[in-house]
């Protein structure tokens, strides 16, 4: 695959440093995966308090993505990117200080807020940035930095956690305030938003709300927020839990950090092969294509028995639903003109997270219950259903179509 052959070096620049700052994102929400398994055993959490300390992110992230993507419009990309990394770093540093609880979960509403508003401004600043022909391509490649994150997440999860405990991942987790200084030299605002700034003057709050929901753009919004609910319920309701879950299953904590790490090396080939279709195909074929394939493994890994199909079904939930991921972040901005793009991709997101609220605290009441693994991941299937559904019936085509301003 000719990987972006129609960029120049600083299209390419920009994509490798938003990719690193997108990687940082990823390993802080993965290694909160791995800390609460550790967590459970050394405080004796109740899985009400797992799902608790796994959703308060999400709280954070829908939080910070509304207010990001409404920022970023009004002030520019680049400014609002390095804030969100330095408020992430920063948070996730002060809570290998945490000595209760209630204050580790303070620390990661903190943290939270600057994950959630840093991904859909770096989508929409890349996305932006590139030529029609890789936009989409050169978007699905920024997410694939996630699966390098998660890997470096279970890496730290495998040989840090074990020897020196979980504040130091907690303290690794603050690195990317540095790097956060690096970017505001190595990058550049985007030229589009600019332009369009420059022409009309800073937007108004309130007219960005109202004009994702004018007739114009009405159907997208909708169609946008219940892909995104959907997608994110499903991801945090499986990928938070699937440590604890091997651990459920039988499997020590150490064996189950070693499993997850061998699915999470699946995510990687699951981008690139949705980075080749999502240009040659489209960008529904992508979504509709990855997210069913998911929905059938979720269901095949609720259901396994043994090791082998267990790890099987684990590694194609990873390949398909990181793929659809990366179709989700190329899509979103293409559907809104650029005065209001990072508004409305910030606002799908942030009605995203209240699926990645719902789903941890959701698994942790039904495991609490009794439910079985294999009813849990028979709703994820049906959830999974629903967004493909949506973007099916509701979603425009825009692989290629130039942004419109």
């Amino acid at each position: 695959m000719n990987i972006l052959s129609t960029t120049g070096p600083e299209q390419r620049k920009l994509l490798i440093s938003a990719g690193i700052s997108w990687l940082f994102d990823a390993m802080d929400v993965g290694i909160i995966s791995f800390i609460v398994a550790a967590l459970t055993v050394a405080w004796s959490l109740t899985p009400d308090q797992v799902g608790w300390l796994t959703s308060i992110n999400s709280i954070g992230m829908a939080l910070g993505a509304a207010m990001a993507g409404i920022l970023a419009d009004r002030y520019g990309r680049k400014a609002i990117l390095m804030t969100t990394i330095l408020i992430f770093s920063i948070a996730t540093g002060l809570s290998a200080l945490a000595t209760s609880f209630v204050m580790l979960c303070l620390l990661r509403f903190i943290a939270g807020v600057g994950l959630g508003g840093e991904l859909p401004v770096a989508s929409t600043l890349v996305s932006e940035s590139m030529p029609a022909s890789e936009r989409g391509r050169a978007v699905v490649l920024l997410e694939s930095f996630w699966a390098g994150g998660w890997l470096l997440a279970a890496l730290v999860a495998y040989f840090i956690i074990p020897q020196y405990g979980w504040q130091a991942a907690f303290i690794i987790g603050a690195v990317p305030a540095l790097y956060a200084v690096y970017l505001r030299r190595a990058i550049s605002d985007s030229p589009r938003h600019a332009a369009v700034r420059s022409r009309e003057g800073r937007t108004s709050f309130i007219r960005n709300l109202a004009a994702i929901w004018t007739k114009e753009h009405r159907k997208s919004t909708v169609m946008l927020w219940i892909l995104w609910f959907t997608v994110v319920f499903s991801y945090y309701g499986m990928f938070l839990w699937l440590p604890t879950v091997m651990v459920l299953k039988g499997f020590s904590l150490i064996k189950s950090f070693e499993y997850v790490l061998i699915m999470t090396l699946a995510q990687l080939p699951g981008y690139f092969t949705a980075a080749y279709f999502i240009e040659r195909y489209g960008r529904k074929f992508v979504l509709v294509f990855y997210l069913t394939m998911t929905a059938l493994s979720a269901l095949w890994f609720g259901n396994a028995g043994s090791l082998s199909s267990l790890l099987a079904a684990g590694i194609l939930l990873s390949f398909f639903n990181l793929g659809a991921w990366g179709g989700l972040y190329a899509y979103t901005p293409e559907l809104y003109p650029t005065s209001i793009r990072s508004t409305g991709a910030g606002m799908a997101a942030s009605f995203g997270r209240v699926g990645g609220i719902l789903a941890p605290l959701l698994v942790g009441m039904l495991v609490k219950s009794g439910v079985s693994i294999a009813w849990i991941f028979a709703m994820f299937f049906i959830v999974i259903l629903v967004g493909v559904l949506a973007v099916a019936s509701l979603g425009p085509e825009t692989r290629h179509a130039e942004l419109a301003d």
